[in-house]
This record gives structure tokens, sequence and C-alpha cells, in this order.
């Protein structure tokens, strides 16, 4: 299962960054996702919303995501979290067929 984590660096955290300019954030990551049994897809940088991360996974369960959320932020290195699962176009297409399947057991308010 693939998940998009995306966050901003707390200022504590962009003050020991900025201290240490050549720490590597993608060998932590890295670390965490392979703790937890997955693959560090990919990790940009991004400054959207101020100095942040957004790292793609894939994981062998859905529990993984949110426990690697919780640790990430529970460190104290990032705030303004968001997890995002990811859906490959095969998975999506499986959700789609479901959806048809179930279509005739929900009925809409006032029908």
């Amino acid at each position: 299962m693939h998940f998009c984590l995306t966050g901003q660096y707390t200022p504590a955290a962009l003050k020991n960054i900025m201290e240490n300019p050549t720490t590597n954030r993608y060998e932590a990551a890295k670390k965490l996702t392979e703790a937890a049994g997955g693959k560090l897809v990919s990790m940009y940088s991004t400054a959207t919303d101020g100095p942040g991360v957004m790292v793609i996974v894939d994981l062998p369960d859905a529990s993984a995501a949110p426990a690697i959320t919780g640790v990430v932020v529970e460190s104290g290195a990032l705030h303004n979290v968001k997890l995002i699962r990811l859906w490959t176009q095969d998975e999506i297409k499986q959700v789609r067929q479901k959806a048809s399947e179930l279509r005739g057991a929900y009925k809409p308010p006032g029908k």
C-alpha cells in the first residue's frame, strides 16, 4: 500500500537542520520506513507552506502508516502533517468494481 506523508518542519527541527545542513533526512526516513517493513519510494523537500517534506512510502499494512506518522510527530520533527492513502491504477480498478457491485445496496435520503 502506498501512502504520501506531507508536513512542515517545526522551528526546533529547522534550527537543528540549519546547524547541521548536511544532515541526511532521507536516510532517517528510509530507516524508519524499513523498520515498519516498508520501502521508501521517494522523498522531496517542499516550500509551499513553509520548509517541509513530502514522503511516499510503500507499506505492507495500513496500520504502519499512521504509526510512522505518530513517531515522526511525537519526535517534534514535523507539524501540520497530512497522511494520504495512494491507490495504484490496479487498486482503484478493484475499488471501482466493488462500488459498482454495491450501488444497489444504498438508497440516498428521500428515496
